[in-house]
Parts: structure tokens; sequence; C-alpha cells
């Protein structure tokens, strides 16, 4: 799966069913307890009946709900919609029936849509939303009386009861807003997360095969050595004008050429073994090779003593994570990218430089979160859509930082234009992972 497959990938966002039989239970429980508190406890005139008509039709839905569906089951989003609406619907009937937006619980109208907004996809949030602020508009003025005191009724002004709608009206726009983008924002990061570990699983497997040809081969090349044997002895014991000679010698034959094949995998697995752990700029050179050829020049720079130069673990992460963050650099550049690398006793560090439009300001302090599209566009073709550096980058930056690495960012300065990617490790952190690779 490659990164843009991945950034576009988003997991079918459902609700389970027992979730909201389970909240509808309980909205029914403290609206019954509110009904009884008001009419007997306070003593205050109110529609009972009705009141608990609503109630117990909300009731019976829950318990058909529990008859006819497996509580475990996920709801599709329309459906968990529909259900919500339901829940708004009769928050407005019961409203209606006790004083309109004059009631305090008017404020629960908020509840259906910030649900909606933690779990369903943002057109049914809207929806909802815009449902509730429509009953909350029609309760400004068509409503029952609120229950109070028949001695001294309770008069709001009009625009005291506009207030109140317009607050209802912000609070379900700015808090359904907001929980949806916080959802959602964990809802990427946990996206990106699972594609980092599935690229990890795969360039594990990867890393494995030959290891599992070298025991292939190791397991079966004494039975095939010893089936070579036989096949040649029965041959020479069998006369050539047998009927069974021509089988036992494609018999023969045949053992040979799966013991070639089985030689020839040992080989490769033991061939793999010394490029296993490479000079710094080898690594850093299979890295720029797949990007060359694409219209933008690449240059290697390196120290020119190169005496004490590091010798790495071949990594996947590490060549997943610099190969993406070149082919950020690539995309974007106008005509030149720079790889540079330097090293000391104690740091290795790898630049990559691009002369593109750079680093957008604005976002600067977001670059590494997921999802999050950190460049301009190039000045010669302004209707490109910004790409890179999203979860491409995010993933490449995980990697990096699991293998022990830091990066920095930054543009160069003025005149200059272009993005400066900065990868910096403790020599020995990449010197333990050779070592830990070796044994």
């Amino acid at each position: 799966m490659t990164t843009p497959e991945l950034a576009h990938h988003h997991p079918r966002r459902n609700v389970r069913l027992d979730t909201l039989v389970r909240l509808r239970w309980l909205a029914i429980g403290g609206q019954t307890i509110a009904v009884l508190v008001v009419y007997l406890g306070l003593d205050f005139d109110l529609p009972i009946w009705a009141c608990m008509a609503v109630i117990v039709l909300s009731a019976w839905l829950n318990v058909a709900l529990r008859l006819r569906f497996h509580t475990a089951q996920r709801l599709d989003p329309d459906r968990a919609a529909w259900l919500l609406a339901f829940d708004i619907a009769e928050l407005a009937v019961l409203l209606f029936l006790t004083g309109g937006l004059q009631n305090p619980f008017a404020f629960l109208f908020l509840g259906p849509v910030l649900l909606s907004a933690t779990a369903l996809p943002a057109r049914f949030t809207v929806m909802l939303g815009g449902f509730a602020i429509a009953c909350a508009t029609v309760l400004v003025f068509v409503h029952y009386p609120l229950p109070w005191d028949s001695d001294d009724p309770l008069e709001l002004p009009s625009l005291y009861m506009m207030g109140v709608w317009f607050s209802i009206l912000l609070a379900i726009g700015f808090i359904g807003v907001y929980a949806w983008q916080i959802t959602e924002e964990s809802r990427q990061l946990a996206d990106a997360i699972t594609a980092t570990e599935l690229i990890l699983a795969r360039e594990q497997h990867l890393t494995q095969l030959d290891g599992l040809a070298a025991a292939a081969a190791h397991e079966l090349g004494t039975p095939l050595s010893t089936i070579a044997v036989i096949a040649k002895e029965l041959q020479n014991a069998i006369p050539a004008s047998s009927p069974h000679a021509d089988d036992i010698r494609l018999l023969r034959e045949q053992a040979l050429r799966c013991r070639d094949i089985l030689a020839k995998l040992t080989k490769l697995s033991s061939g793999l073994e010394p490029f296993d752990r490479l000079p710094l700029m080898t690594v850093i050179e299979e890295v720029v090779a797949p990007h060359r050829n694409f219209g933008v020049a690449i240059g290697v720079t390196a120290p020119e003593d190169r005496s004490n130069e590091p010798v790495v673990q071949r990594n996947p992460a590490i060549l997943y994570g610099l190969g993406n963050i070149l082919e950020n650099a690539v995309d974007f550049a106008e005509n030149r990218v720079v790889v540079g690398a330097q090293w000391n006793d104690d740091e290795i560090e790898v630049t990559i430089i691009d002369d593109g439009p750079g680093f957008a300001p604005e976002v600067m302090d977001k670059i590494g979160e997921p999802y999050v599209t950190s460049r301009r566009r190039k000045p010669n073709d302004p209707e490109e859509e910004p790409g890179g550096l999203g979860l491409g980058f995010f993933i490449a930056k995980t990697l990096l930082e699991r293998a022990g690495a830091t990066l920095a960012l930054a543009n160069l300065p003025s005149p200059d234009r272009g993005a400066v990617v900065t990868v910096r490790w403790p020599r020995a952190e990449l010197e333990r992972l050779r070592a830990a690779a070796a044994a």
C-alpha cells in the first residue's frame, strides 16, 4: 500500500447499537425522574400523561431494537443518524409540552449532535445540528406554558429568550465542530500509526526471506544428497536396456536439479549478509538511486576524509524514512536537491536541501503531525494541489525517531529559497543497531 493510498484510506465510521441503546435508557431514566419530580415533588401543573407517553415511546423503541438486533451490531452511519434524529425529536416534543426554550433542559439538544460529531461523518453531524436548531427555533414561538407556581407565573422577556436560542445555536455549532475536529485528529493519528506498523511489518517480512531460503536449503540439502547418491547407484546397477533405466536417469537428473536450486538459494542468502552492514554513503546512494531521472538533479556530498566513515545497519526504517523525505524534496524542487552527510565520533548528520518554495511558515510548528500539508505550491504551478509531507512525512518521522534520530526542519535564509531537513543520530545509537542486528 503506497503512502497516497494510506492517506486517503479511512475505516468506515459506525456506532455500536448497544451504545445508543444504553445512552437512550440513561436519557429515559433522567426524563422520567425530572417529570415526576416536577409534577409530584414540586406540585407544578404539566401534561403528565402526554409527557409519559413520549417517554414510553422512546422506551418502546429501545426494547424493539434490543429484540430485533444483536447488541454488538454496528450501525451504518445513516441508520445511527436516524436514531439520533429521533432522540432530538423526542426531546423537542418533551420541551414543547414543558415550556419550550424556557425549560432549562433545552441545552440537552447538544447531546445527540455531540455524539454524532465524535462518531459519524461530518455531513450527518451538520444535518443533525441543523435539525436541532430548527426544533429549537420552533420552540421559541410554539410551546406549552412552563410548569411553574400558578400564584406567581414566570414571565421571561422575549429578548432573553432570543439570547437562550442564540446560545443553543452557538453551543451546537462551536462544540460540535470542536468535538469533530478533536475526534478526527485522534482518528487520523490512529490510522497513521497503523500504517506505520503495516510498513514495518512488511519490511520485516521481506528481510526474513533470505533467512527462510537458507533454512530451507539447509534442511533439504541432506535428504536430496541421499536421494542423488541412491539414484546414481541404481543407475549404475541397472543395465541400460532395462525398461526402468530412463526412469532412474530422470530421477537422478531431477534430484541434481533440486540440489542446484537449493545451492543458488544458499548463495543468494549468504551473499546478502555483507550488504546488511554498509558504509553510510552507500546507504545514502541506495536511497537516492530510485529518485534520479525525474528531471531534478540530485547531488550527494560527503567529507573529503572518509577514513572514519560510519558502517551502519541496512535498516528498512531508515531507508524508508530518508527515502520519503527525499521524495518530497524532489517533488517540490525546481532544479536541484543536495543530500549531504557529515559525521564525527559522536554524531552522524544527513541533510536534504532542495531549491523549491520551502515550508509554509504558518504550519512550521505542526510539521510531523499526520495529514499536515506543509509545503507551498510551486510558483510556476499555482493550480497544483499541495502534496507531500502529510501522512508520509509523519510515517517517515516516526520510523526515523524509532531508529534513534532527531529531525530539524527549516527554510534557507533569504535571498536563497528552499527547504532544509536535517536528520541526526548519535553515532553510538546506529552502531548499537548494527551490533544488535549482527547478534
